[in-house]
């Protein structure tokens, strides 16, 4: 029995025995937002389960909607997406036919206007005014204002139905700690869904995290489960050339 296993048997409101477990409520035209940033820090175990599930009409809210036919991408292979609201769109075969032919949308955010709307959303506010953007097709159909003689455009927050969040450490009352990049879009999708399922490599007992090593609260997390084998797939290995000994 594994420590997550053992700790759900000992009981927990938000412990939950697997990713079917977690994502249970999930259905056809519901939005999902993703952490992790390219393939790094995906929960791969929460994708393979909406995968498996079929639901349709999914709006994507992540940074990226995977690469190179992994990741979130494996969702656009089974066509389960409409609509895509992202920051980078390279890498993706799947998505870009998929915008080519009319049968998804794709709504493109300058990176750091997506994660300001995202933690908008988590934060409960209106929306925010920014001046990237302004002058271009980011800026249209949106209010634009000026303020100390720079014109700003009027964003608007974003929440989700489900987040879908990986981290490195989990304790039972849902507080976590990331790890390296992984935390970049992790802990603002958590905090901006209205049901957040985390998939965690370690589970520990409650306690064993200082409270000044804990990178989100457990206040933002719904549900959570122990997942202990990941793919951790690399988009792109660079290495650089050895040198054979003796030529050193």
């Amino acid at each position: 029995m594994s420590a997550g296993q053992h700790l759900t048997k000992a009981g927990s409101g938000k412990l939950v025995a697997s990713a079917r477990e977690a994502l249970e409520g999930l259905s056809d035209g519901m939005r999902v937002m993703a952490g992790g940033f390219g393939l790094c820090g995906n929960a791969e175990h929460c994708i393979a389960e909406i995968a498996r599930r079929q639901v349709k009409g999914l709006t994507i809210i992540s940074n990226n909607c995977g690469n190179q036919g992994q990741g979130l991408a494996v969702l656009l292979q089974q066509q389960q997406v409409s609509h895509v609201i992202c920051s980078f769109i390279g890498g993706n075969p799947d998505l870009e036919a998929q915008y080519l032919t009319g049968t998804i949308k794709v709504e493109l955010n300058p990176q750091g206007t997506l994660a300001e709307r995202i933690r908008a959303g988590g934060a409960g506010l209106g929306g925010f005014y920014t001046p990237t953007g302004v002058g271009t097709i980011v800026a249209e159909g949106k209010e634009v204002r000026e303020f100390d003689g720079r014109l700003h455009v009027f964003e608007r927050p974003l929440r989700a139905d489900f987040a879908i969040v990986r981290a490195a450490l989990g304790d039972p009352d849902g507080n976590l700690r990331f790890y390296r990049t992984s935390r970049n879009f992790n802990p603002l999708v958590a905090m901006a869904a209205t049901v957040t399922v985390v998939e965690v490599d370690r589970l520990v007992g409650r306690g064993e995290l200082d409270p000044d090593d804990i990178h989100l609260p457990g206040l933002f997390v719904h549900r959570i489960f122990e997942a202990t084998a990941h793919k951790n797939v690399i988009e792109h290995r660079t290495t650089r050339p050895r040198t054979p000994p003796q030529e050193r």
